[in-house]
């Protein structure tokens, strides 16, 4: 469904990414993973239109090349982005956070009974246990993520970028996440999940692309998903490396 081509980023003369490969497809949790400083973070903003790709880098989208030059494009062609920091306004209501950047209105007076309507129903289909009209401010992380990805689901994206989206949840709180990124996946969402939890990826992942020092190292299927393989991928050495290295 999306294919990232040969995209590279140079920022002050230092190659960010080199020639990165990146296919995406519907009804897939496709992990991106490596250390800090590897480029995933780079890959997924100019995928969000946060920043542009040097030029010779191509975005294929169902088999016709897109450009993504801003925000606003991404989101036009599908694609929802939840940061670590997440992107909402703690001093709006939960459906004026949903429908940010896309307020139902006219003459400049927003239609509340409408956008809170469609809130709801995004809100029902998520299993949410607060409504429209509650206050963001009220709300907790898992809370206000689940308004996050509402308003994906809202926008009826097809593509959903979660940036290490557990590291402030509880367990409870991620066995839930877990159970909705199944249902949405079932749904034929596509999502890419950026984590350095080898094991949050090992329980959700359908493929696993590694990137180290800015470029592709390879993308791995479910059944061979294991820690060596990935750590091998990562730094270039064997899991066992490591362990030898630790007790010299």
């Amino acid at each position: 469904m999306l294919e990232m081509r040969r995209i590279s980023k140079t920022f002050a003369g230092t190659k960010a990414l080199r020639g990165v490969d990146l296919a995406i497809y519907p009804g897939e949790v496709h992990a991106l993973m490596g250390e800090n400083g590897a480029g995933k973070s780079t890959l997924i903003k100019i995928l969000a239109g946060a920043c542009s790709a040097d030029p010779g880098g191509e975005i294929w989208m169902d088999g016709e090349r897109i450009e993504i030059s801003s925000p606003l494009a991404a989101r036009r062609h599908g694609i929802a982005i939840i940061y670590q920091e997440l992107s909402l306004a703690p001093n709006l209501s939960v459906a004026e956070n949903i429908h940010l950047g896309q307020e139902i209105g006219r003459a400049g007076i927003l239609d509340r009974a409408t956008m809170d309507r469609a809130a709801e129903a995004a809100l029902r289909r998520l299993g949410a246990d607060f409504g429209p009209r509650t206050s963001l401010a009220t709300l907790s992380v898992a809370e206000r993520q689940l308004v996050e990805i509402a308003r994906a689901v809202h926008a009826r994206s097809r593509i959903l970028v979660m940036d290490e989206p557990t590291t402030a949840l509880s367990s409870r709180e991620t066995d839930y996440l877990f159970a909705l990124i199944r249902e949405l996946r079932a749904g034929g969402l596509a999502i890419i999940y950026i984590s350095h939890r080898m094991a949050e990826v090992y329980e959700l992942a359908d493929r696993v692309t590694v990137l180290r020092d800015g470029t592709y190292v390879g993308s791995v299927q479910r059944g061979q998903i294991d820690p060596d393989t990935i750590v091998r991928m990562m730094v270039g050495r064997e899991l066992s490396a490591f362990y030898k290295h630790e007790h010299r």
